[in-house]
């Protein structure tokens, strides 16, 4: 699974399919730090960053996951199936290379924070949420892309407006009763801006909420593999 993981991340880097949400995710990070918080509650405005940033990222993400998985042709994916020496593996491969790919977009995402909030002092506890907060919504994001990859949506029309409207949908269900089966943006943002303390305090809930919704959705995911064989 090692050598699969390897060979669909080096054939998303060498396509050149990661330069587009490369290039958004750059771009975002000079913006943020040509406007560095200020006043008197700067560390508090740059932990809130981290919440901003993981919201912004999500889409992103998805669209990233989507890319890495559409990169190999069918002939390729299906040589990969055949070859492999357990039906699921070129599956959790291709999972496990989206996220690692998405990790790394998260760190250049996460610059621009990082670098506010220990220049200012934040406190500790607070910039090691907002990392772990990155790195689980990351994979939300991993396996809504997933689900809008060709092996499940042939249509690559079909496929955009459902990354779109997927995202959007789950952003809608965060605002009323049915919050429970999105992820919690609504959640984490407004615990990002309500202060160091709140974040930190808040985190273990956010994070149990988004391990959840990650679980179940990437059970499905799986599951559903022996119709992409």
């Amino acid at each position: 699974m090692i050598a699969i993981v390897r060979f669909q991340t080096a054939a998303y880097v060498r396509s050149l399919r990661i330069l587009p949400p490369l290039l958004v995710i750059v771009l975002i990070v000079f913006l943020m730090l040509l406007q560095r918080p200020g006043g008197p509650k700067a560390a508090e405005l740059a932990v809130g960053t981290f919440g901003d940033v993981a919201a912004f990222m999500f889409p992103v993400w998805a669209w990233a996951a989507r890319g890495l998985l559409d990169t190999p042709p069918d002939e390729q994916r299906a040589l990969t199936a055949s070859t492999a020496r357990r039906r699921s593996a070129p599956v959790w491969a291709g999972l496990s290379a989206a996220y690692l790919v998405n990790l790394g977009l998260g760190l250049v995402a996460l610059a621009a924070p990082l670098v506010h909030a220990i220049s200012l002092g934040s406190p500790g506890s607070a910039v090691v949420a907002g990392c772990a907060l990155t790195a689980l919504v990351a994979a939300a994001g991993t396996l809504l892309g997933a689900w809008t990859s060709r092996a499940v949506l042939p249509s690559s029309g079909t496929s955009l407006l459902t990354l779109l409207g997927g995202a959007a949908a789950l952003i809608l269900l965060g605002l009323g009763p049915l919050a429970p089966l999105s992820v919690p943006m609504i959640d984490w943002l407004r615990a990002a801006h309500d202060g160091p303390d709140v974040f930190v305090s808040d985190f273990s809930g956010i994070a149990l909420h988004l391990s959840l919704w990650t679980g179940l959705v990437g059970a499905a995911y799986i599951a559903t593999d022996r119709f992409r064989s």
